[in-house]
């Protein structure tokens, strides 16, 4: 079988680290071509893995085969840049926020559609193997319903993640236009709606600017979440847990506790009313300081050799951008949104 050819847009800190990495060690993958408005970023990419370099994502597209693309690029290019990849036949993994409005997520989800092409939303959280476990106990029925929740995502903010620090795009409102929860609060939209198998049916979100200065883009989140099973739950991001920073899960079920991601080395500890306490250690979650493989690149290879649709869809994507797009609404109206 021939190599899949990618090329990947946008070559900063998330291209850097898992991305590219990742793509050149899937042996199915062969990488043609990066382009990045500072181009030297994209040579660098090119020298180290093979393949060409582009300013522009136009040119690339005009200039190379390829079969699939990664868009790794600020949260406004997300949409122009997948359905121009689309339309030029293209599969498309796009980081998350997929978009940052309904209309622009649906028009990429219908670019896919039309251009017989797979779109995939760079969810990693669903594949960290502590969310993997959690979800297949879950799943068993053991815990029974999930009636409470709280989930998690916090660290000292993008400056110390991107590669341009203080200067980068994600405290630029006119790029990023959502900030730790574009950035954080998105993955927990979406690994909540997966763990619970369940949809978010109203929001009430307090989204404020507390600390990083010169940015009107948010840096705290703290929301409500009701979903439709009626579990109702907290969802937090925060670009200002300077110390000790939390990406955890915590569900209060009729049979007991499970607890994701709360006690380093035991990632999944499950407590139930009988007085059992099981604890898995399935391996560690992603950190910005700690990369291990994300599994979204493996995963959109996968989809693509087996001519298999990817789980983690366009539509998967959007339903959990809009539960924090009504955060948002929320914040501005002092309403709670339903969904």
């Amino acid at each position: 079988m021939s190599k899949i050819k990618v090329a990947v847009f946008g070559c900063g800190a998330i291209a850097q680290r898992r991305h590219i990495p990742e793509y050149a060690a899937n042996e199915n993958v062969e990488l043609v071509a990066f382009a990045d408005p500072i181009v030297e970023r994209a040579e660098e990419m090119a020298e180290t893995y093979g393949g060409k370099a582009y300013s522009s994502y136009e040119e690339l597209l005009a200039n190379e085969t390829v079969d699939a693309v990664s868009v790794c690029t600020p949260n406004y290019l997300h949409a122009p840049m997948a359905i121009a990849a689309a339309n030029a036949g293209k599969h498309v993994l796009v980081e998350k926020p997929m978009a940052v409005s309904t209309e622009e997520g649906e028009q990429m989800i219908e670019a896919a559609k039309k251009n017989g092409v797979y779109l995939m939303v760079g969810h990693n959280q669903r594949l960290m193997p502590p969310h993997v476990k959690a979800k297949e106990i879950l799943d068993s029925g053991k815990l029974g319903k999930v009636l409470n929740f709280r989930t998690s995502f916090g660290h000292p903010g993008p400056e110390g993640w991107s590669v341009d620090g203080a200067e980068s795009w994600f405290f630029r409102k006119e790029e990023a236009i959502m900030g730790a929860m574009g950035d954080l609060g998105v993955h927990k939209s979406d690994f909540i709606r997966y763990l619970l198998n369940d949809e978010v049916s109203e929001v009430a979100g307090f989204i404020s600017t507390l600390h990083k200065e010169g940015t009107q883009v948010d840096d705290n989140a703290t929301c409500l979440l009701r979903m439709k099973s009626g579990a109702i739950g907290t969802l937090v991001a925060s670009w200002t847990q300077y110390r000790a920073g939390d990406n955890s899960t915590v569900l209060w079920c009729e049979n007991g506790v499970m607890k994701i991601g709360t006690v380093e080395g035991d990632e999944v500890i499950v407590e139930l009313t009988n007085g059992t306490v099981e604890t898995y250690k399935v391996g560690a979650m992603a950190t910005n300081e700690k990369q291990v493989p994300s599994g979204v690149i493996d995963a959109f290879v996968e989809s693509i050799v087996t001519q298999t649709p990817p789980a983690i869809s366009g539509e998967e994507g959007l339903r959990s951008l809009q539960v924090i797009l009504a955060a948002f609404e929320s914040e501005k109206t002092g309403q709670i949104v339903k969904l």
